[in-house]
Parts: structure tokens; C-alpha cells; sequence
């Protein structure tokens, strides 16, 4: 068991911007960029600080944003390799996810 003290996470949707931050103890350490389709969240671009890398804070960006998808009514889907990857190893959500189809990826360009 670790004494150290575990940093306090917000996960915030910035819908001007079209992302979701992630802040630990206050200091944004990563984001992940979306666009609106119609009643589907389309996930772009994740990323995460590099000096943060390793400590779950992407894990957590990713279960917070699809929670908040969830509660908000919406589908996810998955462009962002991240997410993707992420969505593979977490079914608890496969009931808010689309596939992220040809004719999707194509209106994106």
C-alpha cells in the first residue's frame, strides 16, 4: 500500500473549444477533442502531457467523457486511436458507442 496521496481529477467538457480536459490537483494534463454529429460525439484526438504519461490519467479522461456521453444521451464514437484502444478492453460502455463508419470518416475530411 502507498502513502502517496492521490491527486484530485476533474474531467470537464469545454463545448467552445469541442473537448474534454482533465485536470489532476488543477493542472491540466491532457484533453480529448471532439465534433457533434447529430445525436453522436465523434472522439478526433486524444492527448495526454508526457511528463503524466503512466499515472491512468488517459484511462480516466476516457471513463469520465463516456460517463458524462452517457449521462448527456448521446453515442460515442471512436476515431481517436486512443479511445478506440480504451473501448476494447472496457465493454461497460459498448451500450453508448457507434461504429465509426466509412461514410462518418469521409464527412470528416
Amino acid at each position: 500500500m502507498s502513502d502517496e496521496k492521490q491527486p484530485e481529477i476533474v474531467i470537464r467538457n469545454e463545448p467552445d473549444k469541442h473537448r474534454y480536459t482533465i485536470e489532476a490537483d488543477g493542472h491540466q494534463v491532457g484533453f480529448t477533442q471532439y465534433t457533434d454529429r447529430g445525436q453522436q460525439r465523434v472522439f478526433l484526438h486524444t492527448e495526454i502531457d508526457p511528463a503524466e504519461e503512466g499515472r491512468g490519467y488517459g484511462s480516466a479522461l476516457m471513463a469520465g467523457v463516456l460517463g458524462q456521453v452517457r449521462e448527456a444521451g448521446l453515442r460515442a464514437v471512436p476515431i481517436c486511436p486512443f479511445m478506440a484502444g480504451y473501448l476494447e478492453r472496457h465493454h461497460e460502455f459498448d451500450d453508448v458507442v457507434d461504429p465509426a463508419t466509412i461514410e462518418l470518416r469521409a464527412s470528416l475530411r
